[in-house]
């Protein structure tokens, strides 16, 4: 069973980045596709990026973070990050890393099999 912890998150002011990692037992980024989602108070739990075990990206592409998030892997270190610039108080949320088995759809939560705790990101303006 998938173990999955996530770290990186606190609070920062609006324009900053910052850089979640997720580590995951041995081997986990090389045979699952590995994601991120983010949950703020009140709302769903909402995609923000995936990547396939051979390194294809999937980002959500109609939400804030659109093009202020980069996911990457290292298999070797079996750790999945989420690098987020210009950050803006929407952003605050409690993030939280998942893996799928390959080939269920990327950007929904029913996919994925494993989360972590989450770690929060707060925004002040």
């Amino acid at each position: 069973q998938a173990q999955l912890v996530e770290s990186g998150g606190g609070l920062v002011q609006a324009g900053d980045s910052l850089r979640l990692s997720c580590a995951a037992p041995r081997r986990t980024t090389m045979w699952y596709t590995m994601a991120w989602f983010r949950q703020a108070p009140g709302k769903e739990r909402e995609f923000v990026a995936a990547i396939s075990r051979i390194g294809s990206r999937t980002y959500n592409t109609v939400d804030s973070l659109k093009g202020r998030s980069a996911i990457s892997k290292d298999d070797a270190a079996s750790t999945v990050y989420l690098q987020m610039s210009s950050l803006q108080p929407e952003d605050t949320a409690v993030y939280y890393c998942a893996a799928a088995q390959p080939g269920n759809p990327a950007t929904l939560p029913s996919s994925y099999e494993y989360w972590g705790q989450g770690t929060q990101v707060t925004v002040s303006s």
